[in-house]
Parts: C-alpha cells; structure tokens; sequence
C-alpha cells in the first residue's frame, strides 16, 4: 500500500533513569522486592514497576514511596522492581532495546512457561510469582511506545472496572482479555477469575516512556491505588506524598475492545502515525497494511487502542480495536 507510513516518528526520551541502587536489594530476599506488614488485618496490595527495562515511570514512582518511608496502616503492602537484567541495560538512545533481555516478562504468567525457567525472565517470574500470587490487590504500572493519554486496563472482570471507577482517574478505561502471545501478569492466578471478588488487578499505561508527565501520573496511580486498597487512609497518603495526587478526570470513557490486529511480520505499517484513542466513523476505513493485506476498522466509531510497530513482528499485537461508552 503506497500509503503506508514506512518508520516510527523518532521520540525524545526527556525522563532520566532513577537511581534505584539504594533500593535494589529489597528486604525479602527476592532482589528488587520490598514487602512491609502491618501487622493488621487487611488486604495484600502489590505495586510492580519495570516489568520491562525501559519503562522508568513506575520505578520513578516506587522510589518515591520508598524514599517517602511509606508504610501499610492496615494489611499489607509489596513494592516490586520486576526486570532489573533489562532496566541494567536502558540507554536513552535505544531504548527499545531495554524493554527485556530474552522475552517480554508480561507474556510469562503461566505456570507451565515459568516453571520451564529457561529463560531470564521465566527465571525471573519464578522469583516474583510467590508475591503476585500472595497479593489481593495488584498495580502493575507501565508506559507506552508512543505519546498517548493514559490508559487504565482493568480485564475482563467488571470487579476491575468498579475499582478503576472508584480510583476516578484516568480518563480512558480499557477493559480486554489481555494478548494472544501470553499472559499478563495481571491475569495471573486468580487475578484471571471470573468469579474471584476478593482480588483486584489494574496495569496502567502512564503515557510515553520518555515523557516526565508519565511519572507524575505514576504517582498519581500509586495513591489512588493505595487508598482504594485501604492499606492507607487518604489524608495520610496527601500527608506523606504531598502533590502525588492530581486533579480527578472530568469524565470516564470505557474502551471495550473487541479484537486485536497481530502482524504477519516486522513489515507491518500503519497509514498515518496513529498514537492511540483515534476514532474512525466509519467502517471499513483502511488504517494498515499487514503484509499487502489492508486492515480495516470493522464497525462504526471504532477506536484504536495503542497501535505501535516499534516492536512489530510476527506474532505481535500492533493494535486493538475497541468500542467506547461513556461510564
């Protein structure tokens, strides 16, 4: 298709990589991970950061509670740096190359592909799995390949999508059945049920890798998050992590999406440099070139969900389709 935008836009990357070496070794002797009781009862909420190496908002985020002294007044609380091989490697310059070491960490969570532990980040999952499978309440935050508002992806399971109403921000929800090349490891376990209501898991996409405003919606989750999970009340967490908090979103849309567009090859292309949240009127409008086979949007008001090729190739969700409501 002659149409076809043949590369990326090339990306600023304005978020300097924390330094987490004070914070690397955690207190459990998982490295990385940090675990702090009560000593009430309460929920186990979990927050996990760098899942993969390039997406610095989440560690920004956990550094700050860290660094804040934070501490659960009821239940539980785990604080995780997940691919610590991959975040070693992150160079600004190519930063794409950081995202894992052998293969996505968030593709892994299944028992079968963990206990096979023949790769880094099977290896790693291995280590993180007994804390994700402990936890009640999961945040898994990350960023984006390309700049776009952020997102809040809930599941499947309407439990998610209360709690992302609860948290009353962001503004975009996205409620999906996760990816085709593996499972995320906020569907792991019982995350994944249906019919378990005392687990809540959300990943939030917090924007751009290398945009700054991402970290600040980092912390923004990480509060909200922690309050909802009751492991701290909110006039402590305005106390402790002053200016976290930002204004609530004017309204809430959920993105329901209905199926992904998974490329045949790294040949993928996109027929404007589409960033995520556009909205096509009508259907059939051509919006890719997937190996010479057009991709249409298949009905009205279809929105796209994060379409990216910068890690495009066989096998590879490059977008999703979705229909919207307002909540």
């Amino acid at each position: 298709m002659s149409t076809a935008h043949p590369h990326p836009i090339p990306l600023t990357f304005a978020l300097p990589a924390p330094d987490i070496s004070a914070w690397r070794a955690g207190n459990t002797g998982t490295p990385g991970v940090w675990h702090f009781d009560s000593g009430r009862p309460g929920r186990h909420a979990m927050i996990s950061a760098l899942v993969h190496g390039n997406e610095l908002c989440g560690a920004w985020a956990l550094k700050g509670l860290l660094e804040a002294g934070l501490r659960p007044q009821q239940g539980q609380l785990t604080l995780a740096f997940c691919n610590l091989d991959a975040f070693d490697r992150f160079d600004a310059n190519h930063h794409d190359a950081s995202r894992f070491t052998d293969e996505d960490l968030n593709r892994q969570w299944l028992d079968e592909r963990i206990d096979a532990a023949d790769t880094n980040e099977r290896r790693r999952a291995a280590a993180l799995r007994p804390w994700v499978a402990q936890a009640d309440w999961l945040l898994d935050i990350h960023s984006m390949h390309e700049p776009s508002a952020p997102l809040l992806l809930t599941g499947i399971q309407p439990r998610n999508l209360a709690l992302a109403r609860a948290m009353r921000s962001p503004e975009h929800i996205v409620v999906d059945a996760g990816h085709k090349d593996g499972v995320r490891m906020r569907d792991y376990g019982r995350f994944g049920a249906l019919d378990d209501s005392d687990t809540r898991s959300l990943l939030i996409e917090c924007g751009f890798h290398g945009d700054p405003a991402s970290r600040a919606v980092a912390q923004d989750q990480c509060v909200r998050f922690i309050e909802q999970s009751g492991a701290l009340s909110a006039d402590a967490l305005a106390q402790q992590l002053p200016g976290w908090r930002l204004p609530d979103a004017p309204r809430q849309w959920a993105l329901e999406v209905t199926g992904p567009v998974v490329a045949t090859s790294s040949a993928f292309r996109f027929v404007a440099p589409y960033t995520g949240l556009e909205v096509f009127e009508k259907a059939g409008t051509v919006i890719g070139d997937n190996d010479g086979v057009p991709v249409v949007t298949p009905y009205d008001d279809c929105v796209l969900v994060m379409p990216s090729v910068r890690q495009a190739r066989a096998g590879v969700t490059v977008v999703r389709f979705a229909r919207r409501r307002l909540l």
